[in-house]
Protein backbone atom coordinates (compact mmCIF):
# COMPACT_ATOMS: atom_id res chain seq x y z
CA UNK A 1 0.00 0.00 0.00
CA UNK A 2 1.13 3.52 -0.78
CA UNK A 3 1.40 5.78 2.25
CA UNK A 4 -0.19 9.21 1.75
CA UNK A 5 0.34 12.40 3.77
CA UNK A 6 -2.25 15.18 3.34
CA UNK A 7 -1.40 18.83 4.09
CA UNK A 8 -4.28 21.31 3.68
CA UNK A 9 -5.19 24.35 5.77
CA UNK A 10 -8.95 24.28 5.10
CA UNK A 11 -10.24 21.82 7.69
CA UNK A 12 -13.40 20.87 5.82
CA UNK A 13 -11.36 19.97 2.73
CA UNK A 14 -8.65 18.19 4.71
CA UNK A 15 -11.11 16.08 6.72
CA UNK A 16 -13.08 15.38 3.58
CA UNK A 17 -9.97 14.04 1.88
CA UNK A 18 -9.09 11.90 4.87
CA UNK A 19 -12.55 10.54 5.63
CA UNK A 20 -14.64 10.45 2.46
CA UNK A 21 -12.23 9.11 -0.17
CA UNK A 22 -11.95 5.33 -0.42
CA UNK A 23 -8.18 5.19 -0.06
CA UNK A 24 -8.11 1.41 0.40
CA UNK A 25 -9.70 0.97 -3.03
CA UNK A 26 -6.75 2.93 -4.43
CA UNK A 27 -4.31 0.69 -2.53
CA UNK A 28 -3.40 3.63 -0.28
CA UNK A 29 -3.47 4.49 3.40
CA UNK A 30 -3.41 7.98 4.91
CA UNK A 31 -0.59 8.10 7.47
CA UNK A 32 -1.24 11.65 8.67
CA UNK A 33 -2.69 15.06 7.94
CA UNK A 34 -1.60 18.59 8.81
CA UNK A 35 -3.04 22.10 8.55
CA UNK A 36 0.11 23.91 7.38
CA UNK A 37 3.52 23.30 5.87
CA UNK A 38 5.42 23.49 9.16
CA UNK A 39 3.35 20.70 10.70
CA UNK A 40 3.48 18.83 7.42
CA UNK A 41 7.28 18.94 7.39
CA UNK A 42 7.38 17.42 10.87
CA UNK A 43 5.10 14.60 9.70
CA UNK A 44 7.27 14.05 6.63
CA UNK A 45 10.20 13.47 8.96
CA UNK A 46 8.34 10.93 11.10
CA UNK A 47 5.85 9.14 8.83
CA UNK A 48 7.98 8.74 5.66
CA UNK A 49 5.05 8.71 3.19
CA UNK A 50 5.27 7.59 -0.42
CA UNK A 51 3.05 10.45 -1.62
CA UNK A 52 2.62 14.01 -0.38
CA UNK A 53 -0.70 15.63 -1.31
CA UNK A 54 -0.43 19.29 -0.34
CA UNK A 55 -2.13 22.62 -0.78
CA UNK A 56 0.07 25.50 -1.95
CA UNK A 57 -1.14 28.57 -0.04
CA UNK A 58 -1.19 27.93 3.70
CA UNK A 59 -0.36 29.86 6.89
CA UNK A 60 3.02 29.57 8.68
CA UNK A 61 4.63 27.67 5.80
CA UNK A 62 3.25 27.19 2.29
CA UNK A 63 3.35 23.96 0.34
CA UNK A 64 6.19 25.05 -1.95
CA UNK A 65 8.45 25.97 0.97
CA UNK A 66 7.62 22.73 2.79
CA UNK A 67 8.49 20.70 -0.31
CA UNK A 68 11.75 22.60 -0.77
CA UNK A 69 12.78 21.88 2.82
CA UNK A 70 11.86 18.22 2.39
CA UNK A 71 13.86 18.02 -0.83
CA UNK A 72 16.90 19.57 0.85
CA UNK A 73 16.61 17.02 3.68
CA UNK A 74 16.23 14.14 1.23
CA UNK A 75 12.75 13.19 2.45
CA UNK A 76 10.54 14.51 -0.36
CA UNK A 77 8.23 11.75 -1.65
CA UNK A 78 6.13 11.80 -4.82
CA UNK A 79 4.55 15.25 -4.81
CA UNK A 80 1.03 16.28 -5.81
CA UNK A 81 -0.04 19.90 -5.44
CA UNK A 82 -3.65 20.58 -4.51
CA UNK A 83 -4.62 24.08 -5.57
CA UNK A 84 -7.25 26.44 -6.88
CA UNK A 85 -4.59 28.80 -8.19
CA UNK A 86 -2.90 28.90 -11.58
CA UNK A 87 0.02 31.26 -11.37
CA UNK A 88 3.22 31.06 -13.40
CA UNK A 89 5.54 30.99 -10.40
CA UNK A 90 3.72 27.97 -8.98
CA UNK A 91 4.10 26.04 -12.23
CA UNK A 92 7.80 26.93 -12.30
CA UNK A 93 8.33 25.75 -8.72
CA UNK A 94 6.36 22.57 -9.38
CA UNK A 95 8.66 21.69 -12.26
CA UNK A 96 11.75 22.44 -10.19
CA UNK A 97 10.44 20.15 -7.44
CA UNK A 98 9.54 17.41 -9.97
CA UNK A 99 5.89 17.48 -8.91
CA UNK A 100 3.90 14.60 -10.33
CA UNK A 101 0.87 16.77 -11.03
CA UNK A 102 -1.57 19.41 -9.88
CA UNK A 103 -5.06 18.51 -8.69
CA UNK A 104 -7.61 21.29 -8.78
CA UNK A 105 -10.07 21.90 -5.98
CA UNK A 106 -12.58 20.39 -5.58
CA UNK A 107 -10.79 17.09 -6.16
CA UNK A 108 -12.22 14.69 -8.71
CA UNK A 109 -11.89 11.26 -7.09
CA UNK A 110 -11.57 9.45 -10.43
CA UNK A 111 -8.75 11.79 -11.46
CA UNK A 112 -7.02 11.23 -8.13
CA UNK A 113 -7.38 7.45 -8.44
CA UNK A 114 -5.91 7.48 -11.95
CA UNK A 115 -2.95 9.57 -10.82
CA UNK A 116 -2.25 7.38 -7.78
CA UNK A 117 -2.44 4.27 -9.96
CA UNK A 118 0.07 5.82 -12.35
CA UNK A 119 2.44 6.69 -9.51
CA UNK A 120 2.13 3.19 -8.06
CA UNK A 121 3.14 1.64 -11.38
CA UNK A 122 5.70 4.13 -12.61
CA UNK A 123 6.51 6.59 -9.84
CA UNK A 124 9.78 5.21 -8.52
CA UNK A 125 11.13 3.91 -11.80
CA UNK A 126 10.18 6.66 -14.24
CA UNK A 127 13.00 8.50 -15.96
CA UNK A 128 10.87 11.37 -17.24
CA UNK A 129 8.62 13.56 -15.11
CA UNK A 130 4.90 12.96 -15.26
CA UNK A 131 3.44 15.82 -17.32
CA UNK A 132 1.50 18.52 -15.53
CA UNK A 133 -2.11 19.23 -16.39
CA UNK A 134 -3.00 19.17 -20.06
CA UNK A 135 -5.07 21.91 -21.63
CA UNK A 136 -8.29 21.24 -23.48
CA UNK A 137 -8.11 19.23 -26.70
CA UNK A 138 -8.94 22.20 -28.91
CA UNK A 139 -8.68 20.34 -32.22
CA UNK A 140 -11.21 17.73 -31.15
CA UNK A 141 -13.72 20.28 -29.88
CA UNK A 142 -13.40 22.84 -32.68
CA UNK A 143 -13.67 20.18 -35.40
CA UNK A 144 -17.07 19.13 -34.02
CA UNK A 145 -19.75 20.80 -36.16
CA UNK A 146 -22.30 20.05 -33.47
CA UNK A 147 -20.45 21.99 -30.78
CA UNK A 148 -22.77 24.38 -28.95
CA UNK A 149 -21.98 27.87 -30.35
CA UNK A 150 -22.00 29.45 -26.90
CA UNK A 151 -19.61 26.82 -25.57
CA UNK A 152 -17.46 27.37 -28.66
CA UNK A 153 -17.32 31.08 -27.86
CA UNK A 154 -16.26 30.34 -24.27
CA UNK A 155 -13.57 27.93 -25.48
CA UNK A 156 -12.25 30.45 -27.99
CA UNK A 157 -11.97 33.06 -25.26
CA UNK A 158 -10.14 30.63 -22.96
CA UNK A 159 -7.76 29.65 -25.72
CA UNK A 160 -6.89 33.19 -26.81
CA UNK A 161 -7.33 35.17 -23.58
CA UNK A 162 -6.44 32.71 -20.79
CA UNK A 163 -4.05 35.30 -19.32
CA UNK A 164 -6.91 37.76 -18.78
CA UNK A 165 -9.41 37.87 -15.93
CA UNK A 166 -12.31 35.86 -17.35
CA UNK A 167 -15.55 34.74 -15.75
CA UNK A 168 -18.50 32.62 -16.84
CA UNK A 169 -20.78 35.60 -16.20
CA UNK A 170 -18.72 37.80 -18.51
CA UNK A 171 -18.70 35.26 -21.34
CA UNK A 172 -22.40 34.52 -20.93
CA UNK A 173 -23.16 38.23 -21.27
CA UNK A 174 -21.02 38.39 -24.41
CA UNK A 175 -22.92 35.44 -25.87
CA UNK A 176 -26.34 36.73 -24.81
CA UNK A 177 -27.26 33.73 -22.64
CA UNK A 178 -27.57 33.15 -18.90
CA UNK A 179 -24.51 32.22 -16.87
CA UNK A 180 -26.27 29.13 -15.50
CA UNK A 181 -27.06 27.90 -19.02
CA UNK A 182 -23.52 28.43 -20.29
CA UNK A 183 -22.04 26.86 -17.17
CA UNK A 184 -24.22 23.78 -17.54
CA UNK A 185 -23.53 23.35 -21.26
CA UNK A 186 -19.80 23.87 -20.80
CA UNK A 187 -19.67 21.18 -18.11
CA UNK A 188 -21.76 18.79 -20.23
CA UNK A 189 -19.40 19.27 -23.18
CA UNK A 190 -16.00 19.15 -21.47
CA UNK A 191 -16.62 17.34 -18.18
CA UNK A 192 -15.03 20.34 -16.45
CA UNK A 193 -16.32 23.58 -15.05
CA UNK A 194 -15.38 26.78 -16.83
CA UNK A 195 -12.99 27.72 -14.01
CA UNK A 196 -11.32 24.30 -14.07
CA UNK A 197 -10.79 24.54 -17.83
CA UNK A 198 -9.42 28.08 -17.56
CA UNK A 199 -7.07 27.08 -14.74
CA UNK A 200 -5.82 24.04 -16.65
CA UNK A 201 -5.18 26.15 -19.74
CA UNK A 202 -3.19 28.69 -17.71
CA UNK A 203 -1.08 25.95 -16.15
CA UNK A 204 -0.60 24.21 -19.48
CA UNK A 205 0.65 27.40 -21.11
CA UNK A 206 2.87 28.25 -18.14
CA UNK A 207 4.53 24.85 -18.39
CA UNK A 208 4.99 25.24 -22.15
CA UNK A 209 6.65 28.62 -21.62
CA UNK A 210 9.02 27.10 -19.08
CA UNK A 211 9.87 24.20 -21.36
CA UNK A 212 10.66 26.54 -24.26
CA UNK A 213 12.54 29.05 -22.12
CA UNK A 214 10.12 31.85 -23.06
CA UNK A 215 9.58 33.39 -19.63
Amino acid sequence: MQRVLIVEDEEIIRKGLVCTIDWAAMDCVVVGDAADGAAGLELLRTTHPDILLTDIRMPRMDGITMAEHARDEGILPQLIFLTSYAEFDYAKKAIELHAADYLLKPINEEELAALLHHLAEHGKEKTEPVPLLEGLDWVRYFSDDGLNPYVRHAMERIRSDYHEKLSIEQLAEEAGVSASYLSRKFKETTGQTFLEALTRERLHNAVNQLASGKY
